[in-house]
Protein backbone atom coordinates (compact mmCIF):
# COMPACT_ATOMS: atom_id res chain seq x y z
CA UNK A 1 0.00 0.00 0.00
CA UNK A 2 2.85 2.13 0.48
CA UNK A 3 3.40 2.39 -3.45
CA UNK A 4 -0.69 2.67 -4.23
CA UNK A 5 -1.40 5.77 -5.56
CA UNK A 6 -4.43 7.69 -3.70
CA UNK A 7 -6.28 10.23 -5.73
CA UNK A 8 -8.34 13.17 -3.94
CA UNK A 9 -11.14 11.96 -5.10
CA UNK A 10 -11.07 8.24 -3.81
CA UNK A 11 -13.62 5.85 -1.18
CA UNK A 12 -11.08 3.56 0.32
CA UNK A 13 -13.41 -0.13 0.87
CA UNK A 14 -11.34 -2.07 3.35
CA UNK A 15 -12.66 -5.53 4.23
CA UNK A 16 -11.48 -7.76 6.16
CA UNK A 17 -10.47 -7.41 10.10
CA UNK A 18 -10.16 -4.49 11.77
CA UNK A 19 -6.49 -4.02 11.25
CA UNK A 20 -6.93 -3.18 7.77
CA UNK A 21 -8.13 -0.09 8.32
CA UNK A 22 -5.40 0.84 10.55
CA UNK A 23 -2.72 -0.50 8.09
CA UNK A 24 -4.21 1.97 5.52
CA UNK A 25 -5.12 4.63 7.34
CA UNK A 26 -1.48 6.31 7.47
CA UNK A 27 -1.36 6.25 3.48
CA UNK A 28 -4.17 8.29 3.22
CA UNK A 29 -4.43 12.37 3.46
CA UNK A 30 -8.25 12.67 4.12
CA UNK A 31 -10.07 10.00 1.70
CA UNK A 32 -13.17 8.39 3.42
CA UNK A 33 -12.71 4.61 4.66
CA UNK A 34 -15.59 2.57 4.73
CA UNK A 35 -14.58 -0.48 6.71
CA UNK A 36 -16.81 -3.93 5.56
CA UNK A 37 -15.93 -6.83 7.87
CA UNK A 38 -16.98 -10.51 6.22
CA UNK A 39 -17.11 -12.17 9.52
CA UNK A 40 -18.75 -10.61 11.84
CA UNK A 41 -18.31 -14.27 14.12
CA UNK A 42 -14.69 -13.84 13.83
CA UNK A 43 -13.82 -10.05 14.10
CA UNK A 44 -14.61 -7.81 16.62
CA UNK A 45 -15.97 -5.33 14.32
CA UNK A 46 -14.41 -2.15 15.84
CA UNK A 47 -13.03 -0.09 12.41
CA UNK A 48 -15.08 -2.74 9.99
CA UNK A 49 -18.64 -2.36 11.98
CA UNK A 50 -20.57 -2.47 8.30
CA UNK A 51 -22.38 -5.88 6.43
CA UNK A 52 -21.33 -6.65 2.81
CA UNK A 53 -24.94 -5.25 2.58
CA UNK A 54 -24.35 -1.92 3.48
CA UNK A 55 -21.84 -1.18 0.91
CA UNK A 56 -24.18 0.84 -1.10
CA UNK A 57 -25.91 2.37 1.24
CA UNK A 58 -22.66 4.11 2.87
CA UNK A 59 -21.28 5.04 -0.80
CA UNK A 60 -23.98 6.97 -1.16
CA UNK A 61 -24.43 8.46 2.29
CA UNK A 62 -21.25 8.79 3.40
CA UNK A 63 -21.62 10.07 6.57
CA UNK A 64 -17.93 10.15 8.39
CA UNK A 65 -16.39 10.92 11.87
CA UNK A 66 -13.06 11.82 11.78
CA UNK A 67 -10.27 9.99 14.29
CA UNK A 68 -7.28 11.40 15.85
CA UNK A 69 -4.03 9.77 14.37
CA UNK A 70 -0.54 9.46 15.91
CA UNK A 71 2.88 11.09 13.94
CA UNK A 72 6.39 9.84 15.22
CA UNK A 73 8.59 12.91 13.25
CA UNK A 74 12.51 12.02 13.23
CA UNK A 75 15.28 15.27 13.40
CA UNK A 76 16.13 14.66 9.80
CA UNK A 77 12.73 14.50 8.44
CA UNK A 78 11.62 10.99 8.50
CA UNK A 79 8.02 10.43 9.61
CA UNK A 80 5.52 7.38 10.70
CA UNK A 81 2.22 7.90 11.00
CA UNK A 82 -0.53 5.62 12.60
CA UNK A 83 -3.96 5.48 14.03
CA UNK A 84 -3.51 3.05 17.04
CA UNK A 85 0.04 3.63 18.43
CA UNK A 86 3.56 4.37 17.87
CA UNK A 87 6.23 2.04 19.89
CA UNK A 88 9.42 3.26 20.08
CA UNK A 89 12.09 0.92 21.52
CA UNK A 90 15.34 -1.92 21.13
CA UNK A 91 14.68 -3.76 17.67
CA UNK A 92 14.78 -7.11 20.07
CA UNK A 93 12.38 -5.27 23.05
CA UNK A 94 15.29 -5.76 25.49
CA UNK A 95 16.82 -2.73 27.46
CA UNK A 96 16.38 0.95 25.77
CA UNK A 97 18.16 3.39 25.99
CA UNK A 98 17.09 7.31 25.67
CA UNK A 99 16.13 10.58 27.38
CA UNK A 100 12.54 11.46 27.68
CA UNK A 101 11.14 14.75 27.70
CA UNK A 102 7.18 15.25 28.42
CA UNK A 103 5.96 18.84 28.36
CA UNK A 104 5.25 18.38 32.04
CA UNK A 105 8.02 17.31 33.60
CA UNK A 106 12.12 17.84 32.77
CA UNK A 107 14.07 15.54 30.39
CA UNK A 108 14.78 12.08 32.22
CA UNK A 109 17.51 9.48 31.47
CA UNK A 110 15.80 5.99 31.22
CA UNK A 111 16.02 2.61 30.36
CA UNK A 112 12.87 0.55 30.00
CA UNK A 113 11.39 -1.70 27.14
CA UNK A 114 9.71 0.83 25.10
CA UNK A 115 7.67 3.52 25.09
CA UNK A 116 3.79 3.46 23.75
CA UNK A 117 2.38 6.88 22.36
CA UNK A 118 -1.62 6.07 21.59
CA UNK A 119 -4.62 7.53 20.18
CA UNK A 120 -8.29 7.11 21.69
CA UNK A 121 -8.63 4.41 18.58
CA UNK A 122 -5.49 2.47 20.45
CA UNK A 123 -6.56 2.98 23.69
CA UNK A 124 -8.98 0.27 23.50
CA UNK A 125 -5.86 -2.21 22.87
CA UNK A 126 -1.68 -2.24 23.48
CA UNK A 127 -2.17 1.38 25.35
CA UNK A 128 -5.18 0.25 27.11
CA UNK A 129 -3.42 -3.41 28.29
CA UNK A 130 -0.58 -1.34 29.87
CA UNK A 131 -3.18 1.28 31.66
CA UNK A 132 -4.83 -1.79 33.47
CA UNK A 133 -1.79 -3.46 34.37
CA UNK A 134 -0.38 -0.42 36.10
CA UNK A 135 -4.14 0.42 37.31
CA UNK A 136 -3.25 4.06 36.17
CA UNK A 137 -5.41 6.86 37.34
CA UNK A 138 -4.94 8.42 33.56
CA UNK A 139 -8.42 8.96 31.79
CA UNK A 140 -7.93 7.11 28.42
CA UNK A 141 -9.07 9.47 24.84
CA UNK A 142 -11.83 8.37 23.07
CA UNK A 143 -11.62 7.30 19.54
CA UNK A 144 -12.38 10.93 18.38
CA UNK A 145 -10.68 13.09 20.87
CA UNK A 146 -7.62 15.50 20.07
CA UNK A 147 -5.83 13.83 22.96
CA UNK A 148 -2.98 10.94 22.62
CA UNK A 149 -2.25 8.55 25.74
CA UNK A 150 1.69 7.57 26.84
CA UNK A 151 3.36 5.21 28.42
CA UNK A 152 6.91 4.03 29.42
CA UNK A 153 6.73 0.17 29.50
CA UNK A 154 8.97 -1.73 32.47
CA UNK A 155 11.28 1.70 33.13
CA UNK A 156 13.86 0.56 34.86
CA UNK A 157 15.09 2.42 38.07
CA UNK A 158 19.36 2.60 38.56
CA UNK A 159 21.76 5.23 39.30
CA UNK A 160 21.74 6.51 36.26
CA UNK A 161 18.08 6.04 34.66
CA UNK A 162 14.89 7.22 36.62
CA UNK A 163 11.01 5.93 36.49
CA UNK A 164 9.39 9.49 37.65
CA UNK A 165 7.76 9.96 34.42
CA UNK A 166 6.14 6.67 32.63
CA UNK A 167 2.63 8.29 31.97
CA UNK A 168 0.47 10.87 30.75
CA UNK A 169 -1.27 12.89 28.19
CA UNK A 170 -0.47 14.67 24.65
CA UNK A 171 -2.64 17.56 23.37
CA UNK A 172 -1.56 19.66 20.40
CA UNK A 173 0.90 21.48 19.82
CA UNK A 174 2.63 19.52 23.10
CA UNK A 175 4.87 16.32 21.89
CA UNK A 176 6.59 14.17 23.61
CA UNK A 177 10.49 14.22 22.92
CA UNK A 178 12.60 10.91 22.72
CA UNK A 179 16.69 11.50 22.08
CA UNK A 180 18.26 7.85 21.29
CA UNK A 181 21.05 6.78 23.70
CA UNK A 182 20.64 3.16 21.95
CA UNK A 183 19.91 2.28 18.63
CA UNK A 184 16.11 2.39 18.35
CA UNK A 185 13.44 1.47 16.31
CA UNK A 186 9.79 3.63 15.28
CA UNK A 187 7.09 1.77 14.38
CA UNK A 188 3.25 1.86 14.13
CA UNK A 189 0.21 -0.61 14.66
CA UNK A 190 2.21 -3.40 15.26
CA UNK A 191 3.59 -3.18 12.11
CA UNK A 192 7.79 -4.37 12.76
CA UNK A 193 7.91 -4.35 8.55
CA UNK A 194 7.62 -0.71 8.25
CA UNK A 195 9.70 1.00 10.42
CA UNK A 196 11.73 4.23 11.41
CA UNK A 197 15.56 3.75 12.94
CA UNK A 198 17.47 6.49 15.01
CA UNK A 199 20.76 5.68 16.15
CA UNK A 200 22.64 7.65 19.39
CA UNK A 201 21.65 11.38 19.63
CA UNK A 202 19.06 11.62 16.90
CA UNK A 203 15.72 12.53 18.41
CA UNK A 204 12.21 11.79 17.48
CA UNK A 205 9.30 13.95 18.38
CA UNK A 206 5.86 12.49 18.58
CA UNK A 207 2.50 14.38 19.11
CA UNK A 208 -0.70 15.07 16.94
CA UNK A 209 -0.93 13.71 13.45
CA UNK A 210 -1.83 16.96 11.31
CA UNK A 211 -3.94 14.37 9.00
CA UNK A 212 -7.16 12.73 10.55
CA UNK A 213 -8.86 8.70 9.67
CA UNK A 214 -12.43 9.64 8.21
CA UNK A 215 -14.21 7.04 9.13
CA UNK A 216 -17.63 6.49 7.23
CA UNK A 217 -20.24 5.44 10.15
Amino acid sequence: MDRFGFGPEDVVVAVGQDGLVANVAKYLDGQPVVGINPEPERNPGVLVAHAPSEIGRLLAEREVTERTMVAATTDDGQQLVALNEVYVGDRTHQSARYRLHSPDGRPERQSSSGVLVGTGTGATGWCRSVWQERRSPLVLPTATDPVLCWFVREAWPSPATGTDHTEGLLKAPDTLTITAESDLVVFGDGMESDTLTITWGQRLEIGIAPVKLRLVV
